[in-house]
């Protein structure tokens, strides 16, 4: 994961600027580099991922004095490189995103919508003198924004690097450009404008060749790739298309708790059918208390789902970092958005679920999203979401929700049947969702609440009244976050909607923890 920072004025002192951007040096360890421009500055920190030699560092300029930054990969970059060659562009590095200007002077602003990408880029436009910033339509790749003190617009990976210097930080809308003071969606991926009414079996074949493809896409690299394995369904797709699409062994890496690990038996199973040379990593209640205070200030959250989910993968990654010359990881994010949580069980109607899955779509990047962005990225490795495929997201939400709703009595029964066969062992296929949290080890969540019981005391509500502003905490738990989240970003809540709940205006749904483990669904999930 690289990072980006750009400043549309010259009022800051640019030594100012890359001070507040060493924040994110994790996220581009191997090299830095500042470019002052008319008018403001870009800044940049590389992980090198494509196209590793020198030439390949950005800021990538063009002849005309225009420039850009972009922390993205860029799928099927190398036809598009042959087409713009065709036209009389040359290229001096291997990099995908030295593609950006040249596709820039082509198409303009429609080029974000043409893009097969995971991206945030801010671009100097020379000509015109603006300052154009851009994310991809899940929001896969992080950006933020805020304004300086003389009304400037400022951008940067994380919120960390903008402390300071904005004093509202909030995340940049995905799908969107920002040129001359206008935000301005080019795409939303959760709107369907069409519902798709092909056969059951239509669905599932479709389902299963886009994954196919997603996952291809996110092999390409010059560094090696590894993959995260959790033992669930999601996780163990994406390892098991890309052993068959790989022909050889790959490197899978689960976590638990050192006492009840549930995910790990699992884990070790799929690793076992896929021929997998699979690494596990355990975790103690220290290991995830002393963590805690980092986390919450790498993560720029206070949510309680998110900071859970968190811990196992920040520490597995860290190991990962430690243990390994791995630089790529692929991900299972963003099935359950699509496909559904324990929770959705219980919508009252198709129409219902597929409104919900709008709205976890919309929101994915202030929770699952940023979660793997911020665990692996702060470990110095790079992640790749093969279920945020554009074209697969697409699709998915356009099929009819009356396919997707459960009623098979088994969750994410479209994406199981698509990959019934041989691809994994039927104990992987047709295992129960367990939140990764929970699965991690029941303990993970119980000490962390025991933690906040021996921190929060009886005046837990009082001191909860003082973040009324939003989403006041409602548990010790959420308590104890938000008050190691105010010591870092003060004042900043509202860079995230509010806590991830399940849909408490559904019955079955009313619970104050987030958790499926409260739900009265969740039978087999904790085996």
């Amino acid at each position: 994961m690289c990072a980006i920072m750009g400043y549309t004025a010259a009022d800051i002192p640019l030594s100012r600027l890359e001070n507040a951007f060493s924040a994110a040096k994790s996220r581009g360890p191997d090299g830095s580099r500042s470019l002052a421009l008319p008018g403001g500055s870009l800044l940049f920190h590389r992980l090198a991922i494509m196209g590793l030699h020198p030439e390949g560092m950005q800021p990538f300029t063009a002849p005309d004095g225009s420039a850009v930054v972009c922390n993205g990969e860029l799928y099927g970059f190398r036809q598009m490189k042959r087409e713009l060659e065709a036209k009389g562009y040359a290229f001096s590095s291997g990099s995908d995103c030295e593609l950006l200007l040249p596709l820039w002077r082509e198409y303009g602003e429609d080029m974000f919508d043409k893009l097969d990408a995971e991206f945030a880029l801010i671009l100097y436009d020379a000509p015109t003198g603006s300052f154009v910033a851009a994310r991809d339509p899940v929001g896969i790749r992080p950006l933020y924004y805020g304004y300086s003190s003389s009304g400037r617009i400022l951008f940067a990976s994380e919120p960390k690097c903008l402390l300071g210097l904005a004093d509202r930080i909030m995340p940049f809308p995905p799908g969107c450009f920002y040129r001359d003071g206008r935000f301005v969606r080019y795409r939303d991926i959760a709107q369907v404008d069409e519902v798709c009414h092909d056969s059951l079996d239509a669905v599932c074949a479709n389902i299963r060749e886009k994954l196919i493809l997603a996952v291809e896409k996110r092999l390409d690299a010059d560094v090696p790739v590894g993959f995260l394995l959790s033992g669930g369904l999601d996780s163990s797709l994406v390892c098991a298309i890309a052993a068959r699409l790989l022909g050889r062994p790959i490197e899978t890496y689960a976590v638990g708790m050192s006492t009840d690990a549930i995910d790990l038996k699992y884990a070790r199973q799929a690793a076992d059918h896929i021929g997998s040379r699979h690494h596990e990593i355990y975790i103690t209640e220290e290991d995830v208390l002393s963590a805690l205070d980092q986390l919450i200030y790498i993560l720029g959250t206070y949510d309680i789902t998110t900071i859970r989910a968190s811990m196992g993968m920040y520490l597995l990654c860290r190991a990962i970092r430690e243990q390994s010359g791995i630089r790529v990881l692929l991900t299972g994010e963003i099935s359950d958005e699509l496909f559904g949580y324990k929770y959705t069980d219980f919508a009252p109607s198709p129409e219902a679920f597929q409104a919900e899955a709008v709205k976890r779509i919309r929101e994915v990047h202030m929770y699952d999203v940023l979660r793997a962005d911020r665990c692996i990225s702060a470990n110095s490795l790079e992640a790749r979401v093969p279920f945020g495929d554009l074209d697969f997201v697409r699709y998915v939400m356009s099929v009819d929700p009356a396919r997707k709703v459960n009623v098979y009595n088994k969750g994410k029964y479209l994406l199981r049947r698509a990959f019934a066969g041989d691809c994994l062992p039927a104990a992987i296929l047709q295992r129960e969702k367990a939140a990764f949290s929970d699965a991690v080890g029941h303990s993970l969540v119980d000490d962390l609440k025991a933690h906040a019981e021996r921190v929060c005391g009886a005046d837990w509500r009082d001191r909860a009244e003082q973040y009324a502003y939003h989403a006041k905490p409602f548990t010790k738990e959420s308590l104890l976050y938000r008050e190691i989240f105010e010591r870092h970003y003060p004042g900043q809540a509202a860079m995230v909607a509010d806590f991830w709940m399940p849909n408490r205006e559904w019955e079955g749904c009313d619970v104050d923890d987030p958790s499926a483990r409260v739900l009265s669904n969740y039978g087999a999930s904790g085996e």
